[in-house]
Order: C-alpha cells, then sequence, then structure tokens
C-alpha cells in the first residue's frame, strides 16, 4: 500500500536561489526534449513514398524515445557544465515526464482517453522535481538530506508510520514556499472485514442544498468555502489587474492570490477529510451515487459543483475506506430522487421541488432522504455485498454438512462410535474433504436460503 506524507520545508535564502536555479534548468531541459520529439514527429509521421515529389526529406534519424533520450544526459553535463550540479535521477525524471506527457498524447492513457497536445512550460509552471529513489535514513530531527543538494529544515507536524518505507520524494514549489511529499510504502495490504452488519451499511446522496444526506436522515451542511472567499478575491484580483506586467509589485500581487486560492483549497480539504472519517467511524459501507461530475461542471450550476468539490471527496472516502479495510460502493444514479424508497413506485418531480410525496403508499420525506434510502437499497443488492453474504451462509452450511456427514459414515462404518473417540488428526475421512465442495446438493445436506448452483 501506498500512502504520501507531505511535509513544509523551511530553507534559508540561499537554499531558495539554489532549489529556483534547479526548477528553472529542468524546466529548460522538460522544454528541450519536447521539442526534440516534436521536430521529429512533425517531420517523420509520413512514410516517404507517402510525400510529395517537392517536398524536403530531412536527414533521417530514430525516435527519440526514453532510453534514446536518456543516453543524451552524459553529453549534456560536458556541454552545459552546470547541469552537472543537479543529481543524475532527477534528471532522469525529466526524461520520463517527457515520455509520459507525450505517450498520453500519441496513445492516451490506460483507459485509452488521449491528452491534448503538450505545451511548453515557462519556467513559472515547473514547480516539482522528483527523486526517485531516495534512503530510509534521509529524514535527520527536523532535516532533511536530500542528494547533491544537502540538508534542509523540515517542520514534521506528524511522525512517519511504522512498517512504511520512504520510496520517492518531491519538492513542490507552491505560493507560500516549498513543500516535500514523501511516498511510503507498505508490503501489507489491509483485508476487508469478512461480515458487515446490516445497520452498518448506509447510502450517501451529494447535494449543492445540503454536502450530503444519509440513509438515515442525518446531513452535513456544505460550507461553501469558496463562495465565502469571494470578496476578499475580488479585492486582490483587482490588485493584480492594476499592477504592470513584469514588475516586482504584480509579482507580489499574484503570490497573494495564490495564497488566497491555497487557503481556500487547504480548507475544502480538511472539511473533506474530517467528514469522511465520520462516516467510517460509524459505518462500515458507504454507498454513493456513480455521479457524472466532470459533465455537471459544464453546468450553470458549474461553480457551487466545483466548490463542494464531491470527486475529491469521493476519491478521500474511497482511500481512507481501502485503508481501514471498508467499503465504498458506487451504484447507478438512475431516477434515485424519483423512486419512492418505500413502494418502488416513481414519483416525477422537477428539481425545484425539494419533498417527495408518493401518492401510491403515502410515503413523505425529504427528497435527499428518499434519494439516500435508494441508493442504500441498491448498494445492499450490489454483486460485492451479495458474494460476502453468500460466503458467510455457505460457511455456516459448510460445517453443518460436514458434521452430518461424518456422523452417518460413524453408524454405517464403524458402528455408530462416538465422534471423541477418533483422534482429531483423522476425524474426518479424506473422499469427506474432496467431496465437500458438492456438499450444498447431496440430499442430506440443507440448502442455504440464498444460494445458488
Amino acid at each position: 500500500m501506498r500512502i504520501a506524507y507531505q511535509y513544509k520545508l523551511r530553507p534559508t535564502k540561499l537554499q531558495v536561489t539554489e532549489l529556483d536555479r534547479w526548477l528553472s534548468m529542468l524546466c529548460a531541459q522538460y522544454n528541450y526534449l519536447l521539442a526534440d520529439r516534436f521536430n521529429w514527429y512533425e517531420q517523420n509521421r509520413c512514410a516517404i513514398d507517402a510525400c510529395s515529389l517537392l517536398c524536403h526529406l530531412p536527414q533521417l534519424r530514430d525516435n527519440p524515445d526514453y532510453f534514446s533520450q536518456k543516453k543524451t544526459l552524459p553529453q549534456l553535463k560536458k556541454t552545459h557544465p552546470w547541469y552537472s550540479e543537479i543529481y543524475s535521477q532527477v534528471l532522469q525524471d525529466v526524461v520520463k515526464r517527457v515520455k509520459v506527457t507525450f505517450d498520453r498524447f500519441l496513445k492516451g492513457d490506460r483507459n485509452g482517453k488521449r491528452s491534448g497536445r503538450p505545451r511548453f512550460k515557462p519556467s513559472s509552471r515547473y514547480r516539482t522535481f522528483t527523486y526517485p529513489q531516495i534512503k530510509d535514513s534521509c529524514l535527520d530531527g527536523n532535516s532533511i538530506n536530500l542528494p547533491m543538494f544537502g540538508k534542509v529544515k523540515v517542520i514534521l507536524h506528524r511522525q512517519m508510520p511504522d512498517g512504511f518505507k520512504i520510496k520517492t520524494a518531491s519538492v513542490t514549489k507552491k505560493a507560500d514556499g516549498y513543500y516535500i511529499t514523501l511516498s511510503l510504502e507498505d508490503q501489507t495490504v489491509p483485508e476487508i472485514k469478512p461480515d458487515f452488519k446490516p445497520n452498518k451499511i448506509t447510502g450517501i446522496d451529494l447535494g449543492l442544498k445540503d454536502f450530503l444526506t444519509t440513509a438515515d436522515g442525518e446531513t452535513v451542511a456544505i460550507p461553501q468555502h469558496y463562495r465565502q472567499a469571494q470578496k476578499r478575491l475580488k479585492v486582490i484580483q483587482k490588485r493584480v489587474s492594476r499592477r504592470t506586467k513584469g514588475s516586482n509589485r504584480r509579482r507580489k500581487a499574484i503570490q497573494q492570490l495564490g495564497c488566497q486560492h491555497q487557503k481556500v483549497a487547504a480548507r475544502r480539504k480538511d472539511f473533506h477529510f474530517k467528514t469522511a472519517n465520520y462516516l467510517l467511524s460509524k459505518y462500515d459501507v458507504v454507498a454513493h451515487e456513480d455521479l457524472n461530475i466532470k459533465g455537471l461542471a459544464r453546468t450553470r450550476l458549474a461553480k457551487a459543483v466545483l466548490d463542494a468539490g464531491w470527486s475529491n471527496f469521493l476519491l478521500i472516502l474511497t482511500f481512507k475506506a481501502e485503508k481501514a479495510g471498508l467499503l465504498v460502493i458506487p451504484v447507478s444514479a438512475y431516477n434515485t430522487s424519483q423512486d419512492c424508497s418505500n413502494c418502488g413506485e416513481k414519483v416525477p418531480k422537477k428539481l425545484h421541488i425539494r419533498w417527495h410525496d408518493c401518492p401510491n403508499c403515502g410515503c413523505s420525506l425529504d427528497r435527499d432522504h428518499n434519494a439516500a434510502i435508494n441508493i442504500k437499497n441498491r448498494a445492499v443488492g450490489h454483486s460485492v455485498l451479495k458474494a460476502k453474504s453468500l460466503l458467510s451462509d455457505s460457511r455456516i452450511v459448510l460445517e453443518a454438512c460436514t458434521i452430518d456427514l461424518y456422523s452417518d459414515w460413524c453408524r454405517r462404518c464403524h458402528k455408530a462410535k462416538p465422534i471423541q473417540a477418533r483422534s482429531p488428526k483423522n476425524s474426518v475421512p479424506n473422499y469427506i474433504k474432496q467431496s465437500s465442495p458438492q456438499i450444498q446438493t447431496s440430499p442430506q445436506s440443507a440448502t442455504p436460503p440464498n444460494s445458488s448452483d
């Protein structure tokens, strides 16, 4: 299992200058490698016999891939000696970033979705460099030792967990300073709880009136962090617009604006983590709607949807559940608000109608509460929970059938010797162990209530 811990760095003024210089050089190398790939792609993307007779044929060369571009790094350090001051694996990671970016442009990701054409990055947008390998002993008290850079003071606001090893370290420049993100790995895999109690299963309905509503009727108020900060953001944005481009005053105003946006994002993230911890401390299984959040972010409710941050919240909830051995199940969002949770009849209603009244059964409750109950009912019928309930039922039936068959075998072959008379080692014959998977179909076994052949 991989987790990431982020700590704030406290570099000196000289170290800040050196970090900025590293980022500037890495940005230049990234743009050069990307331009090299673009040149080959533009000049060699069609066959020679497919070109017109009057076109210019460039000199043929191999496609610059990950390994060929890696081989250019020693020559880079000879022609540009200042690049030898950067750790070699950090330079190699730049080549990897170019490879991943270009592959997603041409081939797409693992889901087949292609990204747009890669863009050259200005130095203000290249903010991270990564150490692909780093020792576990890099942390020394309240400082961290970065290879080829030196010791930098770090604020350890929480201790490293036991049993985890540091795999990578990434230094990131943000509006309020530098941060380091440590990627930690543990070989153990958290086990999912074998049985879930029915009262520990709930469904949540995400909304804009309330952040979420559970199947028990609880609601979590939506904080609207961005809307609360809009007044302050408007003042700082005007300040940025009035400054002369390229001046130090404009740069300071931009930094102040970035700090304010970062504060909004941090408050939203803190709210998401606290809400996820509350849900998982109370329930073992949490079901939610499988929403098309990107599509909702293109509607006229885009500001409210993005301010709520549903996508990030569901990612945090899923990660925390996996870490604790619990389940988060996405279910279909079709008609969860329209169907009655009591009788199942469809009761059409527009979005502004916030109360559910069923004319068929008389069920009357809040629209979001009704949707949360429907989500919970769909999760109970989910294949994962069905498999777990069948597993627990078959385990009980298997033990009962094994005892019944063994008692019958004792009566027929050993004149009903008591079970305790045999040694535990040979208590059950081999043929019963081999036939145990077919016990549910034997005439002497009891059929489980929800099992299938």
